[in-house]
């Protein structure tokens, strides 16, 4: 299931982020208000548990998360995403899995994976804002899946119908949030229409 998220605040911000003249400061603070309203989103997933709740006048009924919430973003771009999602959801613990991409293969290579203990009813939200190809979203799942995690969603930014169809057809069980649907990839692999290198740009490794 792909949720796009309609906001006039996110179409706002998604065009700052595709303006190349943008620059870093701007770049960064666009990106994680958008990020605040994915993980918004987002945390319509996680699940759940009731417990009372005193107030200063009586009890009440009141709720907490009933599982393990793990952050899982793709560096170096997702982990422009992780301080908006734990503003949102502070419960949530984090980790990092490293890919990246053979410019001349379009597949992906791992360096680096460190996350928190998995356990099969923890809920993983994968955050990558670039949803292309599909290669790098599908080993972050695959990865989460062989430790036996079966509540696995991903959050991007701009994803590309050739990304949502790959991860779709080997992954149809797992929810895709973005917050804009783009026209294609080119010939290399990118987005298109949108942003460039969301790496780059954030982290002012290149000029916007």
């Amino acid at each position: 299931m792909v949720t796009i998220v309609e906001h006039p605040l996110i179409k706002r911000d998604v065009s700052i982020l595709r303006n190349k003249d943008t620059a870093t400061p701007e770049f960064r603070a666009a990106m994680k208000r958008i990020a605040a309203m994915l993980a918004a989103e987002a945390a319509r997933y996680i699940l759940l548990r009731e417990i009372s709740v005193l107030t200063p006048l009586e009890a009440t009924k009141g709720y907490e998360c009933s599982h393990d919430i793990v952050l899982l973003p793709v560096l170096r771009a997702g982990a422009g995403l992780v301080e908006q999602f734990t503003d949102v959801i502070p419960d949530a613990k984090i980790g990092y899995i490293g890919l990246r991409r053979n410019e001349a293969t379009l597949d992906n290579e791992e360096y680096y994976f460190n996350v928190p203990r998995l356990k099969p009813e923890s809920l993983v939200m994968i955050l990558d804002p670039m949803l292309a190809t599909g290669g790098s979203i599908c080993s972050a799942i695959d990865r989460v899946r062989k430790a036996g995690v079966s509540q696995v969603l991903v959050v991007s930014v701009i994803a590309a119908p050739e990304g949502i169809k790959r991860v779709e057809a080997s992954f149809p069980d797992v929810p895709i949030i973005a917050a804009a649907l783009d026209r294609c990839l080119n010939d290399v692999g990118y987005i298109l229409p949108g942003l460039g290198d969301a790496g780059d740009r954030y982290h002012g490794t290149i000029e916007s």
